[in-house]
């Protein structure tokens, strides 16, 4: 039970809430909302977690959310039990949403399968619509490709890189009079992030695919200080203290393990520390950079 003042507070920030459309300069009249929380306020991702806090479960799958990103993984050598195992949750959050009258979208859910063969698990449905089959999907901005080689990952990283410094060009090309001290700090708080979200997991593609982001950096780099063909860009880095792409992965995984290491919920560390699952390939895995005793140096070189 909540206070009295606690209500007070809630009515008032759901109560007498309007809208209206402005389409094309043309507007609709004042209409009241009748459910939902205004978006972008404070209280809204509250409101939202505790509302959603009985969302279904099931033994057989893993249930995982964010906001409101849900992620729905069922693991089975068998296809078809796979399958059946994600349909029986998703019958059980179609019952949920109709109960608590939440409409969702299941045609802009994706139904991705994460194997090394061909064949796909057979469809699933969200209140009787398939939702959609992908090769690759978007989760809380990683690429996930079915190979789980992060290629698709990578590639897009670089498509995004590729137009920022297009549109920074003019003051961190090579002809600009911008100081090389703000040109590099710039490189450092617009760039750097872009690429290196999500590190310590897509650290573990194949070095044909880190290089790819490696070969960026240097252009990069090359562009910022005005380079000539001779100077190496070993002798860059150094010079300007930015560790490479590689370096930069084995750093953030090992600060990452530590982390990992001191959490209080001993299973979040266990899970991504020990795979439980067989390995069916010499593949690299992102607790294979966190090893010390291997240090990521053989898989990375």
């Amino acid at each position: 039970m909540l206070p009295a003042h606690f209500y007070n507070i809630l009515e008032s920030y759901l109560h007498n809430r309007f809208f209206y459309v402005d389409f094309k300069g043309e507007e609709t009249t004042l209409r009241s909302v009748l459910s939902g929380v205004p978006q972008g306020s404070v209280l809204g991702p509250l409101l939202y977690l505790i509302y959603t806090a009985d969302l279904p479960t099931s033994n057989h799958t893993s249930l995982y959310t964010f906001a409101d990103d849900t992620a729905i993984i069922a693991v089975h050598e068998d296809p078809a039990v796979a399958s059946s195992h994600l349909q029986n949750h998703l019958n059980k959050v179609g019952d949920w949403l109709k109960e608590w009258k939440i409409k969702a979208n299941a045609t802009k859910s994706q139904h991705i399968t994460f194997t090394l063969r061909r064949n796909d698990c057979p469809a699933v449905t969200l209140d009787e619509v398939e939702v959609p089959r992908s090769d690759s999907v978007k989760y809380l901005g990683l690429h996930l490709d079915r190979r789980l080689t992060w290629r698709k990952h990578v590639w897009t990283k670089k498509l995004q890189l590729n137009t920022m410094m297009r549109r920074m060009y003019w003051f961190m090309g090579r002809k600009s009079k911008l100081s090389l001290a703000n040109k590099l700090l710039l490189y450092k708080t617009v760039i750097t992030p872009v690429w290196t979200y999500g590190i310590q997991l897509w650290g573990s593609a194949a070095a044909s695919t880190v290089d790819i982001l490696e070969r960026f950096q240097n252009r990069t780099l090359r562009t910022i200080v005005d380079a000539p063909w001779y100077v190496t860009n070993r002798l860059i880095r150094k010079d300007l203290n930015v560790k490479s792409v590689k370096d930069m992965v084995l750093e953030r995984c090992k600060t990452y393990k530590v982390r990992l290491d001191g959490h209080p919920n001993p299973s979040i560390a266990g899970d991504i520390l020990v795979p439980k699952i067989q390995r069916s390939l010499r593949r690299c895995w992102p607790s294979d950079l966190y090893d010390d005793e291997r240090g990521g140096g053989d898989i990375l070189t």
